[in-house]
C-alpha cells in the first residue's frame, strides 16, 4: 500500500511550473515531434528528458527535472512522444515502450551541432526505451550520450502489464491510462477507418486487450507478446557500455519485484544499479531523486 500512496502523492504534489521554449521538430516520415526546453541556451550542460506513458513536459517528475538542472548548469530538452505534446500526431502511429528508433533520432537531432554528447534521462516507458536504446547501440551509443539515467522504467512488459491488470493496479492506474489512450487511438481511425479494429479497442479494459488490438499492429509488431517481449529493456541491460543509473524501487506497483531482481540480475558493470525498498512508480522524494541524479551526472 505504501507503494501506491508514494505513487499517487507524488503525482498529486507537483513541483511549481517553469517557463518553457517549445521547438517543432519535423519528422522523416512526415510527423512531428514537440520538444520543451528548460534553460538558458548559455548553460554549458545539456541534457534531454523522455517521459512516461501519456506524460508530458507537464508531468511532476518534468517540472522537478526543468527546474533542478538548469540551477545546476544544465539546459533540459524535454522530448514529447508522438501524440503527448496537447496536438495529435499526423501518421498512423503513436509511441511504445520499445521505440529505440525514435530515441535515436531524437538524440540525434539534439546532437547534430553540439560540441559534446548529452546526458539522458527517462522515466518509466522513456526509460525503457532509453535503456533499450542504450543496449542495442553498446559501445557506439557515447557518440551521442555521455551518462544516462533510467526512473522507474518497466524492465520487464509483460510482468509490468500483468500487475497493472490485476486488482487494484487495474482500477488505480490503468483505467487512468485507458481513458486517455483510447480516446486518442480511436480519433486516428477518422482518417484511417480500416487502421484497427475500433469494436476491440471500445471493449478494452486491460493493458494486453489494448496493446493487442493497438500498439502492437501500428508499430509493426505480430501481436502483445510479440511486442512485450521484443520491447522489454532488462534483456538489453547486459549490452550497456554507457555509464547508466538504473532507479527502481522494490515497491513499484507497476513491476513486481521478483521481476524487478530477475531483469537485473545480468546488468552490465557499467549499470549503477539503485533498488531501494521505497518510492513506488517515480514517487521518490524530490529531494533525494535530484541529489541522486545530479550526484551522478556530475563527473
Amino acid at each position: 500500500m505504501i507503494g501506491h500512496l508514494q505513487t499517487i502523492a507524488a503525482a498529486l504534489r507537483p513541483p511549481p511550473r517553469v517557463t518553457l521554449a517549445r521547438e517543432r521538430w519535423e519528422t522523416p516520415d512526415g510527423d512531428f515531434i514537440d520538444v520543451d526546453f528548460a534553460g538558458d541556451e548559455s548553460l554549458p550542460r545539456r541534457a534531454v528528458l523522455l517521459h512516461g506513458l501519456e506524460g508530458c513536459s507537464d508531468s511532476h517528475y518534468a517540472r522537478l527535472i526543468a527546474r533542478a538542472f538548469p540551477e545546476a548548469g544544465w539546459r533540459v530538452a524535454i522530448a514529447h512522444w508522438r501524440g503527448c505534446s496537447g496536438e495529435p500526431n499526423r501518421q498512423p502511429r503513436a509511441y511504445h515502450s520499445g521505440d529505440s528508433a525514435e530515441v535515436d533520432w531524437i538524440l540525434r537531432q539534439l546532437t547534430r551541432n553540439a560540441a559534446r554528447p548529452l546526458d539522458a534521462i527517462g522515466v518509466s516507458l522513456g526509460g525503457n526505451a532509453l535503456l533499450k536504446w542504450l543496449g542495442e547501440r553498446g559501445a557506439a551509443a557515447a557518440g551521442l550520450v555521455r551518462r544516462a539515467a533510467s526512473i522507474s522504467a518497466p524492465l520487464d512488459l509483460s510482468a509490468a502489464a500483468g500487475a497493472l491488470d490485476r486488482g487494484l493496479n487495474r482500477l488505480l492506474y490503468t483505467r487512468m491510462f485507458l481513458a486517455t489512450l483510447k480516446p486518442k487511438s480511436l480519433a486516428k481511425l477518422a482518417n484511417a477507418p480500416r487502421l484497427f479494429d475500433g469494436e476491440r479497442l471500445r471493449r478494452a479494459r486491460t493493458f494486453r486487450e489494448f496493446d493487442d488490438v493497438f500498439t502492437a499492429p501500428l508499430h509493426g509488431f505480430r501481436d502483445v507478446h510479440h511486442y512485450w517481449t521484443s520491447s522489454s529493456s532488462g534483456p538489453w541491460l547486459a549490452h550497456i557500455r554507457v555509464p547508466t543509473l538504473l532507479i527502481n524501487a522494490r515497491n513499484d506497483p507497476f513491476l513486481p519485484e521478483p521481476a524487478l531482481l530477475a531483469a537485473t540480475r545480468n546488468a552490465a558493470a557499467s549499470v549503477t544499479l539503485e533498488l531501494p525498498g521505497r518510492g513506488g512508480h517515480v514517487g521518490f522524494p524530490a529531494g533525494w531523486l535530484v541529489r541522486r541524479l545530479l550526484e551522478f551526472f556530475r563527473p
